[in-house]
């Protein structure tokens, strides 16, 4: 017999939050402890399962709510408690914001940007969320938007990743570029990069309800995109603590390969890839094989995948993003 701890975090408001699983989902489990105001319900589930399906459930006033989603899966691990933050009323607002008023950066260009809310963001206010900045922002929701009206679905994308239990639930700020070709390539990512550490940075972490630190903010990005993601991580590792570079344009109108060489190792962790034939999968081999004589470990702070015959546009992308999304953002166990 295995004991799992679930932790379940919600702004109860004098509702009590029970606990329902598939050994039996018509029968309410009472929590093991309550904490800060009813905020912290805690329970104790023995099973002899290694894994099971559960869902919180909401009784108030006579009624019982279940929380919306999928079922939340929980893997015995260590006893350490696996903590969740549900949502029970259906979520009627956009996930994907509407793109923001021009933000103007230290160098006079301005910017705008969409931010993607993972479900339940409006209910559940006790939770914080790692935060991914994504360059190239008008191909990432909106086919009207997009390029040749291809997108990477990242909000279809995140979400099902949501669902399946696979990451933590992430903010997801997309960034429109004015000139890319400039501004995502040396010098121009100089000034682009201050923009987004000294003006949306402090904006999105003012305006909404993002986890702090380095170990919680993400920069993503294709082809040119993906250059200016490694530079921002490079540039500022003490800011982001994860870059993920797809299809990426090494050696075009940047010194980074260089800068890996001569300069120290970065606290940071990065994954790359590329497609082949093609697809910058030479200039990506060479950052790769830089990073390892670095010290950089294969599999734990780098992470690097080839994809045959995989071609340079947002189709190719969307179809691997669940890749460097776990990478970035994957649900791990906690231990005691």
């Amino acid at each position: 017999m295995q004991k799992q701890v679930i932790r379940v975090v919600y702004p109860t408001d004098s509702a009590r939050i029970m606990l329902r699983t598939e050994e039996n989902w018509d029968s309410n489990i009472e929590a093991h402890s309550i904490q800060q105001d009813g905020c912290i319900s805690e329970f104790q589930i023995e099973t002899e399962r290694p894994y099971f399906y559960f869902k919180p459930v909401l009784l108030r006033d006579g009624t019982t709510m279940w929380s919306r989603g999928e079922n939340f899966l929980a893997v015995a691990t260590s006893g350490a408690p696996s903590e969740i933050h549900p949502y029970f009323r259906e979520d009627t607002h956009c996930s994907v914001c509407e793109l923001m008023p021009p933000l103007a950066s230290p160098s006079g260009a301005q910017h705008r940007f969409r931010v993607f809310l993972p479900p339940g963001y409006y209910e559940n206010t006790l939770k914080k969320y790692p935060v991914l900045y994504m360059h190239d922002g008008h191909n990432l929701f909106f086919k009207e938007e997009a390029f040749a009206g291809n997108t990477w679905r990242a909000d279809e994308v995140l979400t099902m990743l949501d669902k399946m239990n696979a990451i933590e639930e992430v903010i997801a700020v997309g960034i429109h570029p004015n000139d890319r070709m400039s501004e995502y390539t040396l010098p121009g990512y100089q000034n682009y990069g201050r923009f987004l550490v000294e003006t949306l940075k402090p904006l999105i972490d003012a305006k909404y309800r993002g986890l702090g630190g380095p170990a919680n903010t993400a920069v993503m990005g294709s082809s040119l995109g993906g250059v200016v993601s490694f530079y921002l991580g490079w540039q500022w590792p003490e800011v982001f603590g994860k870059v993920a570079c797809l299809s990426s344009t090494f050696t075009y109108r940047d010194d980074l390969l260089a800068r890996v060489s001569a300069e120290p190792k970065r606290k940071i962790r990065i994954y790359l890839d590329s497609g082949w034939p093609g697809d910058n999968y030479e200039a990506t081999r060479s950052m790769r094989d830089r990073l390892i004589w670095k010290g950089y470990g294969p599999g734990s702070d780098l992470f690097y995948l080839a994809f045959p015959e995989a071609k340079h546009d947002e189709n190719a992308w969307a179809a691997r993003s669940p890749i460097p999304f776990q990478f970035l953002f994957g649900k791990l166990p906690a231990f005691g």
